[in-house]
């Protein structure tokens, strides 16, 4: 079996590759991954091949012999890059892998942009069969765009195709700076559009914890999961007969609940509680499908979050990096 492998030097690529790498189930497969801007190194069973997804020639070189494709690599909010990349990338990619004589499986990691992740209402929880609606920007259209094309290529061609739509991506320390008042914060909303600089000054003292509430004024729920929960979902649907065909919310057993999340910290930190009204939606990505199908479930629960974010020290050779925004 042989693995073409976009986004290898992302966040999940990084922790995807070696966990696959060291799987028994895995050890007689081989990767072949297709960078652009950020190399990554090779080895006995990684080959490392230069070029954009949006260069039939590059992903031609790419995927010979490729049995399955685990497609990860996306632009944010760039609209001079958003069709060119990701949508004619996955268009190549598609083309490409379905005239393959060995094509068997192709994965894609979404995003839970596509349900318009706290900016979209939903009456009740997300699930598989919830209507797609993206929030403005162009990155959360590509991809709703990527997913109907996967769907499409299942119509028109029976071309084996998963997705794994996953919300707020964390790992290391992230979650703490999603909640930092510092210019170190992570991801939105930013509080420079929601408070005034005298609350900003105030919050700034390292010693409180936003309470976001949502537009009815309760704490708001929002979508997390830990990128270890993620990359054992994406190992347990590769060339699993279960996901053919399928769509998975891959996420934590319950959104993360910021008045939770506050008081915890207040409990635990000694933080004092900021609390600051938004117009976001509490939306629930329910994951019952991946669970069932899959016999997958997530290990980090929002203490867990909590706890691994805060407890987490970096050592000098492992600066903190956003390579995208959120």
């Amino acid at each position: 079996m042989k693995l073409l492998l976009t986004g290898a030097s992302g966040k999940v690529g990084q922790n995807f590759l070696p966990e696959f790498l060291s799987s028994d189930r895995f050890r007689e497969w081989s990767v072949v991954a297709l960078c652009n801007n950020r190399m990554i190194s090779g080895g006995e069973r990684v080959e490392v091949v230069q070029g954009s997804i949006a260069d039939p020639a590059a992903v031609a070189s790419a995927m010979s012999g490729v049995t399955h494709v685990l497609h990860m690599a996306a632009v944010k909010e760039s609209p001079d890059l958003a069709m060119d990349v990701s949508v004619k990338g996955m268009f190549v990619l598609l083309e490409e892998f379905r005239l393959q004589k060995t094509a068997s499986q192709f994965v894609l990691i979404s995003g839970d942009c596509a349900v318009g992740h706290a900016f979209q209402p939903y009456e009740g929880p997300v699930t598989e069969t919830s209507e797609r609606k993206a929030y403005p920007g162009c990155y959360a259209l590509t991809k709703v765009l990527e997913e109907v094309m996967l769907e499409q290529y299942r119509h028109q061609y029976g071309l084996n195709g998963c997705v794994l739509r996953a919300p707020w991506i964390m790992e290391k320390d992230d979650f703490r700076f999603a909640l930092s008042f510092g210019p170190d914060q992570f991801g939105g909303p930013l509080w420079t559009e929601l408070l005034p600089e005298e609350d900003l000054r105030t919050y700034a003292d390292g010693n409180h914890v936003p309470l976001l509430k949502d537009r009815d004024g309760h704490p708001l729920k929002r979508n997390f999961v830990h990128v270890d929960d993620l990359v054992s979902a994406i190992l347990a649907a590769l060339d699993a007969p279960e996901a053919a065909g399928q769509l998975f919310n891959i996420s934590m057993n319950e959104p993360v609940d910021y008045g939770c999340a506050a008081h915890h910290l207040v409990e635990t930190r000694s933080l004092k509680i900021a609390e600051i009204p938004t117009s976001m939606h509490s939306n629930w990505l329910d994951n019952t499908k991946a669970r069932l199908l899959l016999g997958w479930s997530p290990s980090v629960d929002l203490k867990a979050l909590i706890e691994r974010a805060w407890n987490y020290r970096r050592d000098e050779k492992d600066p903190r990096m956003i390579w995208y925004p959120g």
